[in-house]
């Protein structure tokens, strides 16, 4: 049975192949609006359209939205935490980036969950389409991608008007003194080390509250809430004070405490991410369970037997 649904052109469209306009205006992947054209699902004044074809101001879009969908296969290495129409959430694992960039040809986000068959946004530039916030390519744990157009224009806005509560976990060496506070202090480019960030005076202002949760052998387990988002902030942030995140030698952390905990990356976990729902306004709360390496050092610590 058909399922038909006319879409005038809409004015920021008009001269855009039809694809394109499609995967925007339902919120598809531009391969499965490929697909639809291809099946003979779109149809203009009568005619089927090719998806090369370009819109006219005044057309009227005839799609048959009867298409079956194969559900996603399943993302290897990387789990699902939530999933709809509009975003998936992933726990995304240490050594995958968010998508490509100069200097990295490895595993991504993006790359993981488009070969497992989800759709993703095509807002964006090309190679970051979908995507509204970042992690390091060393730091595990939640992170939201955007499925649909209207998800990628509202969460990006979100994140930007800091209206998403990012929370992360992170064990820093030593313990911090007071046990609960707030760095504010900013952030740029380091002057001398390459690659670096570091407090800058005169950087972007950074704001990061910490409150301890656990206080363990030369080291403590703190709950991280970001107010800004600079790169490298927490690790940055934690360094300048004397408790660099374990296991991160790039920031100071100790190399022989590092080899001792078998710890290869800094201890810094996205644990949680809150925000609000792009379509049903409704409140949502993903959390990201630790992966197996860093629960490994905390029992370390905890169990020194």
């Amino acid at each position: 049975m058909s399922d038909i649904r006319f879409l005038p052109v809409p004015d920021g469209l008009t001269s855009e192949r039809v694809d394109v306009a499609l995967s925007r205006m339902l919120g598809l992947s531009r391969s499965a609006a490929g697909r639809m054209i291809e099946d003979g699902k779109v149809v203009i004044g009568g005619d089927v359209v090719q998806k090369s074809t370009r819109l006219e101001p005044g057309q009227l879009i005839e799609v048959d939205m009867k298409v079956e969908e194969k559900a996603p296969a399943p993302v290897v290495g990387m789990d699902i935490l939530y999933d709809d129409q509009d975003v998936v959430v992933v726990n995304k694992p240490v050594g995958v980036a968010a998508h490509t960039g100069p200097g990295w040809d490895g595993p991504t986000v993006i790359g993981n969950l488009e070969a497992a068959g989800y759709r993703i946004s095509t807002s964006g530039p090309p190679e970051r389409q979908g995507i509204v916030h970042r992690l390091d390519v060393g730091t595990s744990g939640a992170m939201a991608v955007a499925k649909s157009e209207l998800a990628y224009t509202k969460l990006k806005h979100a994140f930007k008007e800091r209206r998403v509560r990012k929370l992360y976990h992170a064990l820093v060496a030593g313990h911090p003194d007071p046990m609960r506070g707030t760095i504010d202090a900013p952030i740029a480019r380091h002057p001398s080390k390459e690659w670096r960030m570091g407090i800058v005076a005169g950087g972007r202002r950074a704001i990061t509250h910490y409150n301890t949760l656990e206080l363990l052998p030369g080291a403590a387990l703190v709950e991280v809430e970001l107010e800004t988002g600079r790169t490298h902030q927490i690790r940055v942030h934690f360094a300048s004070i004397n408790h660099p995140c374990v296991g991160d030698t790039f920031y100071g952390a100790n190399e022989e405490k590092s080899k001792e905990l078998g710890i290869t990356r800094q201890w810094l976990h996205a644990v949680q991410l809150e925000f609000v729902h792009p379509r049903t306004k409704s409140n949502v709360v993903v959390k990201a369970p630790y992966p197996d390496d860093l629960s490994a050092v905390l029992e370390k610590l905890r169990n020194p037997s």
